[in-house]
């Protein structure tokens, strides 16, 4: 997902709770980065030609210190950070998957929002950014068990975890050690989750991807970084590609969700091919699924969308609520 939603735009169009409408508030963020590590986000905004203040959003170290002081003035997570290399995620774009899932569990409880502090989501492939369960925690006070097949990415979510006591304790990190599943080896038995979510690898070589994060440099006016910076910008492999890309890993998802219809409420899965989506409710049916959506999400001039799907009777639906919200 390109950083280049991070950007400022005057008519932005999120979720109508998302707090990221218009423009950013430099001078606001500028003072919450403060209280944070160098470099500071003061160190990149600059006045553009339109006489506004921004910065240089080809510059990966400039986008990661406006996600870390956004993180800071309007989420008070403080100390977040990436290594190098990782995918660096803009933060209105995420948080508005979880203002929809939040309205997806209020439509399945009788239009009534269930108690916060009830709800436990599964974030398949967190990254080294731990950007959902931060942000779900902290907006929603939701539980999560944050995953990876990354050891290094999650001891960087722990790091982060530290520095933010309060939200650490709605937050469990699980390694996945098979690197060919999804959710086989990481869901327990007597396991329950109210949400699952994912952003998947989209392309599916490492060549696509290259291709792909060339293209953000030149959208974003860079046309001479060097191979090295534009993998950089880009994300690490697991978070970029994989063996069939984004159409393969859902449907792997698909698959093995069949496995535990009946210990997840709403299965859900970022779909950035609109493409597929015609392919993955085809899947969908032949496990059985009993209900499937498709959410669209509309976030400036960037039109997103996520599938969810259930394997629960209405039955088990009313009992899943009457029991845990």
């Amino acid at each position: 997902m390109s950083n280049s939603a991070n950007a400022p735009k005057k008519q932005a169009i999120f979720h109508p709770r998302n707090k990221h409408q218009g423009e950013y508030d430099f001078k606001q963020l500028i003072a919450a980065d403060e209280a944070n590590a160098e470099p500071r986000l003061a160190q990149f905004v600059q006045t553009n030609p339109a006489g506004e203040l921004s910065i240089d959003f080809s510059q990966p170290a400039a986008v990661k210190a406006l996600n870390r002081a956004l993180l800071t003035l309007q989420y008070n997570i403080r100390g977040w950070d990436i290594p190098d290399g990782n995918l660096c995620p803009p933060i209105p774009g995420r948080v508005d998957y979880l203002h929809y899932l939040a309205d997806l569990l209020k439509q399945s409880n009788g239009g009534k929002a269930p108690k916060k502090s009830s709800i436990h989501v599964l974030d398949i492939g967190t990254g080294a950014n731990g950007v959902y369960p931060l942000l779900g925690a902290s907006e929603y006070a939701w539980h999560f068990v944050a995953s990876d097949i990354n050891q290094a990415s999650l001891s960087n979510v722990q790091d982060i975890l530290e520095a933010n006591p309060t939200v650490a304790k709605q937050i469990e990190l699980r390694k996945q050690n098979d690197a060919n599943a999804i959710f086989r080896q990481l869901i327990a038995v007597d396991e329950w989750f109210d949400l699952s979510m994912c952003n998947p690898p989209f392309h599916a070589s490492p060549e696509e991807a290259e291709a792909g994060t060339k293209r953000k440099w030149k959208n974003l006016g860079n046309h001479d970084g060097n191979k090295n910076a534009t993998l950089n910008f880009g994300g690490t492999d697991a978070e970029l590609w994989c063996p069939g890309g984004e159409a393969a890993f859902i449907e792997k998802m698909i698959q093995e969700s069949a496995l535990f219809k009946t210990q997840c409420f709403w299965f859900t899965c970022l779909v950035s091919k609109a493409s597929n989506l015609t392919m993955l409710i085809k899947s969908l049916k032949r496990v059985q699924a009993l209900q499937i959506k498709t959410i669209e999400m509309q976030q400036g001039q960037k039109q997103s969308r996520f599938i969810a799907w259930t394997f629960l009777t209405p039955s088990q639906q009313a009992a899943w609520a009457k029991l845990r919200w």
